[in-house]
């Protein structure tokens, strides 16, 4: 029968180098491979690419085929059924995992290298309940953990007299024969005796069952900053869960959150806080002792104070280890009128009710009330 050039196969010349006949084989294979190709000739179309493939990709047959042409594998039985090259014994599974991901159609494993390399442990995430003065101050916390920790038996390898696995002789992988649509193909599995490590043991440890890990309940102290709020995180490097085959412990990391204050408002680094005036201290101006976080300070409510008047306490706030910025403290004004008066309280109102007390606004606000009415 009647064969195509392989050049012309993959659409390469005759010079063409080794990597441009393997870049053009994966172009070629992916668009023709017949479980994502919908062309009416796929499968004929791979199976005429592989065999092209099988023998440019291997340098001895490449020359016996360009000095002898298809001739050079007379008498061979094609895996498609076609005289010439037989392609059945040529391992495609390598080339096929790198182009459709490893197990593609092709019974894929993983190979021993990646089940023995050395891989950081998980993370965690733990949230921890604040005071508002532990956050702002800053405190000592231990933390109780409960985390997969490396044996220390069998030094987390799973057991002792390591040896070579006898059923895949330390590749990790088994190689099998496999009849399908487009001929006999090779495909490599994860050999089961060792789960693709490539190494078994004598014994397994009796400590952590084989795992390599044990289940540790531990107690660790924790130095907070100042600072911290609500959704703030600390990391604590190295103290997650155990690595895998020797690879780093993964990382701690607290959330913080914290709980509200009595009076204290928490605006970032800021504080805010309502302090109740007496009308005659707002009338007349006073001095009022704050309460800071750091102490009580003398501050002077000016004569004529409103509700909601808003003074400022420069760094009275909280000092924040993470940005070092501190923060500063307001004061909101808030007037309270008296809901009860003696008989005599009442008498000076109704006199200082013939008093000038008339801003520009409440002057405003008497001239459109007389408007519309």
């Amino acid at each position: 029968m009647n064969k195509k050039d392989y050049y012309e196969v993959l659409g390469v010349s005759k010079d063409a180098t080794e990597a441009e006949i393997k870049s053009a084989f994966r172009k070629l294979a992916k668009q023709y491979h017949p479980d994502v190709s919908k062309e009416a000739n796929a499968e004929e179309k791979f199976k005429e690419i592989q065999e092209a493939y099988a023998v440019l990709s291997d340098e001895s047959k490449r020359k016996q085929y360009d000095q002898f042409g298809h001739a050079a594998f007379d008498g061979a039985q094609g895996a498609g059924g076609f005289g010439g090259f037989d392609a059945s014994g040529f391992d495609f599974s390598d080339i096929f995992d790198s182009i459709f991901g490893s197990g593609f159609g092709f019974g894929g494993a993983t190979s021993g290298r990646e089940r023995t390399r050395a891989r950081s442990g998980s993370d965690r995430l733990m949230r921890i309940k604040l005071s508002f003065e532990e956050a702002v101050f800053g405190c000592e916390k231990d933390i109780k953990l409960e985390v997969n920790e490396e044996c220390d038996e069998c030094d987390g390898k799973g057991g002792f007299n390591e040896q070579t696995c006898p059923n895949c002789h330390g590749t990790g992988t088994v190689t099998s024969e496999q009849r399908t649509l487009f001929g006999t193909f090779m495909s490599k599995t994860t050999c089961s005796k060792c789960e693709g490590t490539g190494k078994v043991f004598k014994s397994t440890c009796t400590k952590c069952h084989g795992v390599g890990r044990i289940l540790k309940n531990k107690t660790i102290t924790v130095n907070i900053p100042k600072g911290v709020d609500t959704g703030n995180r600390l990391r604590l490097s190295g103290k997650g869960e155990a690595g895998i085959n020797g690879g780093p412990n993964g990382d701690l990391y607290l959330e913080f959150v914290v709980s509200e204050h009595d009076v204290y408002r928490r605006e970032g680094d800021d504080i805010y806080l309502d302090v109740p005036l007496t009308i005659t201290e707002a009338v007349l101006g006073c001095k009022k002792e704050i309460p800071t976080l750091y102490g009580n300070v003398k501050l002077s409510i000016p004569a004529g104070s409103n509700t909601g008047d808003k003074q400022r306490i420069k760094e009275k706030g909280i000092e924040n280890e993470s940005s070092r910025r501190q923060g500063d403290m307001y004061i909101i004004l808030d007037v309270r009128t008296p809901k009860k008066l003696s008989r005599n309280q009442k008498s000076l109102f109704e006199e200082l009710e013939d008093t000038d007390l008339a801003d520009s606004k409440i002057e405003a606000f008497d001239k459109f009330t007389r408007k519309n009415s």
